[in-house]
């Protein structure tokens, strides 16, 4: 849109459709989204209006709501799904807490998908080669581009708390301060957005895949999640002795009782699966935990005041609205009920069958398919939609044969 029509308050229309646009372009049948395919308005979020640094034209970016012509919010749009859990929690006097742990890999451009991914030459012209994890001096020879993703990030007025190098090949992970859940995750998404901006002018490739590179710890998305009193600010996770809450503990069971049929929204791609096949880096179960990273919901070391559940399924491919709104929805569920969890697991443990999560998309769509917890939640239309569009496209992952299928598959008898 031009400057001019943004600024005379033209109203900006969208089908309906386009909500539920699979990964590789095509749309699910139209009662999906309703038979007509009429319009969505897309309203601009005033926080949310921002001159792109980057670009070398003067440009900006808005981040909308997709509200129904009749003014209510669009049911199919994540954005509105995060704000109405938010809502709910504003209901009972509370407001969620959150912070976001993004973890994103730079390589050379990749012109032919079939070749793996490989890390750019870097100013000392090599590549890196997996020996760099937490070094201060990892990213080195990527200075340049760095430099202009703090830059572009005080521009956005994205405050960053801690950037450094994870574990895989030229892989690298931000946490963003927590606050307010809509704020982190428009907050993540256009800090993605920045990365792949950035990113190009400078000859590189940031990829937000759960699983890039095989042999190789794959990129989570963790949400840390607390809750206070709206009136005083007060984390009703810790009471006044600094001992863990009711709350708190109905918070884990409700998180314990919808992970598995939330699987599909914290890991919604094929590849994300990959990610999970890696037991410790990327626990996939519902068991809960102090400071255990094989745990899915990890309580970190913290004090009192800062005490909070952090749920380590999502994956860096995961849509932010959604993975969060999922996230708390399920929290609130447990406190709505009281639901109380199973007890906490310490060192080295075996899955219970109760808390081992769906291990592929299909099995994550069809628990999502049967969720009735779901579509109390989120709603019958999004749930149906969801489903329709994941699973067009992993219809079309199955119509390809992979390289593997041909080098090992071929020769058998």
């Amino acid at each position: 849109m031009t400057a001019e029509g943004f600024l005379e308050g033209r109203r900006l229309q969208m089908a309906r459709g386009v909500l539920l646009q699979c990964i590789m372009g095509g749309y699910p049948p139209a009662r999906f989204y309703g038979s007509d395919d009429g319009d969505l308005a897309l309203n601009a979020d005033p926080k949310q209006i921002h001159r792109l640094p980057w670009s070398s034209q003067p440009r900006a970016l808005a981040i909308c709501d997709a509200d129904e012509l009749s003014g209510e919010s669009s049911r199919l749009s994540t954005r509105g799904q995060l704000k109405e859990v938010i809502a709910r929690y504003a209901a009972r006097g509370l407001a969620p807490v959150v912070a976001t742990e993004l973890e994103f890999f730079i390589f050379a451009p990749n012109t032919d998908p079939t070749q793996p991914f490989q890390p750019p030459i870097g100013l000392d012209g090599r590549r890196e080669d997996g020996h760099s994890a937490f070094s201060v001096s990892s990213n080195n020879g990527l200075r340049p581009f760095f430099s202009e993703v703090y830059a572009c990030m005080a521009a956005l007025g994205l405050p960053r708390d801690t950037f450094m190098h994870e574990m895989g090949v030229s892989q690298f992970e931000i946490n963003l301060l927590h606050g307010d859940p809509l704020l982190l995750a428009d907050q993540t998404f256009l800090f993605k957005h920045l990365l792949k901006e950035v990113a190009l002018k400078h000859g590189l490739t940031v990829v937000c895949m759960a699983k890039p590179l095989a042999h190789t710890p794959g990129s989570s998305m963790h949400i840390h999640q607390s809750l206070v009193e709206s009136a005083s600010g007060r984390n009703v996770f810790s009471d006044e002795a600094g001992e863990p809450t009711a709350m708190f503990r109905h918070f884990i069971g409700g998180l314990q009782a919808g992970m598995a049929d939330f699987t599909a929204l914290f890991a919604p791609n094929v590849n994300s699966y990959q990610r999970l096949c890696h037991p410790y880096a990327s626990p996939n179960n519902a068991c809960w935990s102090h400071d255990n990273r094989a745990a899915g919901l990890r309580i970190p070391a913290s004090s009192p005041v800062a005490r909070r559940v952090e749920n380590r399924l999502p994956g860096a491919d995961a849509n932010p609205y959604l993975a969060i709104a999922a996230s708390l929805a399920a929290g609130l569920h447990g406190i709505e009920n009281e639901l109380e969890p199973t007890p906490a697991i310490q060192g080295e443990f075996a899955v219970p069958d109760s808390l081992s999560l769906p291990c592929t998309l299909h099995a994550a769509l069809e628990r999502l398919k049967r969720s009735q917890l779901a579509k109390e939640l989120f709603g019958n239309e999004f749930v149906e939609g969801y489903l329709a569009s994941k699973t067009m496209e992993l219809t079309s992952f199955f119509d390809e044969i992979t390289p593997w299928e041909r080098r090992v598959l071929a020769a058998q008898a």
